[in-house]
């Protein structure tokens, strides 16, 4: 199957695949997340439910009552946490297959998601919450997948081991057979004083063990090298994943971010996230991300599910 390339690629996959998705979106209340839910109606690319809390808009609330009542599914809540547990339950009881966060604090549902107390969350015992970025960037020759850049702080070698089963497993799911994956640092050797790159020794030790799959893994290096192959070849750096990684590792919270907001500033890189680890992808794009951005968050966790 041809690597994507583009966000429109993602689309087509979605479209081509004809395995419609039913997707739960919390406080529909802000201008972008509208969007999304009135371009997702008007092209009939997913069976919505709206989980409200009263401070919808009246435009939002106009387009609903002028489309068939069977086109949106509206619950009505009290407040926000409320909204939260409504959704992760309606997630919860199989009647929907992706959760996605509208104008609320991503706390807020994530809290409803994992629901230590009551039981209805979306969190299996024993597993791993990480986050998996998709990424367009136009000096790049394909989608390219990133992990954690939102959830997991400081990685042990069991999260960067949960880590890439999740994005392997969703690497599979858009058509990559034997994904590509870099594991990133600053260094291209192993060094003790950096537990990281001898974490990524045991990962690659589990990769030759079959633990992953079919799967190329190399590391550590630097991002150029995994995305630039005549970086790599000045380097004398020899691998599978160099020069066409389909996934970056990254080493801690803090240049995953740093990477996610630079190249998509100064890269004019799109992007697309989704939380993973749960029972159903659930996407929390920040309040402060494009439109465009949380329409191909939900079709990027659509192909997922």
């Amino acid at each position: 199957m041809e690597a994507l390339k583009s966000f429109e690629d993602l689309l087509q996959r979605y479209l081509d695949r004809k395995d419609r998705k039913r997707v739960v979106i919390v406080c529909p209340n802000d201008d972008h997340t509208e969007y999304v839910v009135r371009r997702c109606a008007e092209a009939n690319l997913v069976d919505l439910t709206l989980v409200l809390d009263g401070n919808e808009s009246e435009g939002l609330k106009n387009f609903c009552r002028s489309i068939s009542p069977t086109s949106i599914r509206c619950v009505r809540c009290g407040d926000v946490a409320e909204a939260a547990k409504a959704g992760v339950r309606i997630v919860y009881n199989g009647e929907a297959d992706v959760l996605m966060k509208g104008s609320l604090n991503t706390d807020t549902l994530l809290h409803a998601v994992i629901d230590k107390d009551g039981g209805h969350g979306l969190i299996e015992p024993g597993k791993v919450m990480s986050h998996v970025t998709l990424v367009e960037a136009p000096a790049y020759h394909k989608l390219l997948m990133v992990s954690d850049v939102a959830v997991i702080p400081n990685p042990n070698c069991q999260q960067f081991e949960a880590m890439i089963g999740y994005d392997c497993e969703i690497g599979r799911k858009l058509g990559i057979a034997s994904p590509k994956i870099a594991l990133i640092h600053f260094t291209e050797k192993i060094n003790p004083r950096f537990q990281v790159t001898t974490d990524y020794e045991s990962l690659k030790q589990m990769a030759r063990d079959g633990r992953f799959g079919k799967v190329s893994i190399g590391g550590p290096m630097d991002v150029k090298t995994a995305c630039d192959a005549e970086s790599a070849r000045l380097k004398k750096i020899g691998s599978d994943v160099v020069g066409d990684a389909d996934v970056l590792i990254m080493p801690d919270l803090e240049a995953g971010n740093t990477f996610y907001k630079t190249v998509s500033y100064f890269g004019n890189a799109r992007m697309a996230g989704l939380v993973t680890g749960t029972t159903s992808p659930v996407v929390v794009a920040s309040r402060a991300d494009s439109a465009e951005s949380k329409f191909y968050s939900l079709i990027f966790a659509c192909l997922a599910s």
